[in-house]
């Protein structure tokens, strides 16, 4: 019961993300940006994990930027394949980054530094969807419910999304970790 309306809820928040111009994507991820560069989590973090965004996603690739020209140190996630890790990897710059599984942007493999889980200090995280607890529905392949229980209880956890992506209530399971806190526009 749970999965079907875990299921229909990411479809229709899915569709409304593909749904939205790019000018609303750019204007709204801006805002974003600007609440979370200016967050205490933020300014104190000295390590930050962002997820490389995708095009419909709450646009991550200006928030990295703006990280590493203020001298933070950067961590993307990278997939493991073989052995379906999530596995927190140094960013110097976003021309680093290749295809990988699912289409998601990440460093090549030959450039792969992995950065000790309890160096990160704040990990911004994605999601479909939030609720008012937020708790997080993913894309279904439970990629960071595993990375986020692997996380020191001393690391912040903030995600951004779009206010659209935001729910009352989502069904959750027993795998399923909430974040610290949400950022909206």
């Amino acid at each position: 019961m749970v999965n079907l309306r875990k299921i229909s809820i990411r479809k229709e928040i899915l569709g409304r993300l593909n749904n939205q111009s790019r000018e609303d994507r750019a204007k709204k991820s801006d805002i974003i940006k600007n609440k979370l560069l200016s967050s205490p989590e933020y300014n104190k973090a000295r390590v930050v994990m962002f997820y490389v965004s995708m095009d419909e996603e709450v646009d991550t690739h200006r928030m990295i930027e703006e990280a590493l020209k203020a001298g933070k140190r950067v961590a993307v996630p990278y997939i493991e394949k073989e052995t379906d890790d999530l596995i927190a990897a140094e960013l110097e710059g976003l021309g680093n980054l290749e295809k990988g599984p699912y289409g998601i942007l990440q460093p090549e493999k030959k450039h792969l530094k992995e950065v000790p889980l309890e160096k990160i200090d704040l990990v911004i995280v994605p999601g479909v969807g939030f609720d008012e607890k937020n708790n997080r529905l993913g894309r279904g392949k439970a990629y960071y419910d595993k990375f986020l229980g692997k996380l020191s209880p001393r690391t912040v956890t903030i995600a951004v999304c779009f206010g659209f992506q935001l729910v009352k209530n989502l069904p959750i399971d027993t795998h399923d970790l909430p974040v610290g806190k949400v950022i909206t526009d």
